[in-house]
């Protein structure tokens, strides 16, 4: 009876230890950590409205 309990304890671990290594793959991913660094520019134009000078 133990060994059946063991295996599916076993198996719950194993989906559990999955998932988390899931969740932090994905984190890592979308965090930019697996993404090639490239320099990213942004362009910002700041304008005054005419009425204010």
């Amino acid at each position: 009876m133990s060994e059946e309990n063991n295996t599916g304890n076993n198996l719950i671990w194993a989906i559990t230890t999955l998932i988390i290594v899931a969740i932090i793959a994905g984190a890592l991913y979308y965090g930019g950590v697996f993404n090639n660094k490239q320099e990213r520019k942004v362009d910002v134009n700041v304008t005054v409205p005419g009425a204010a000078r």
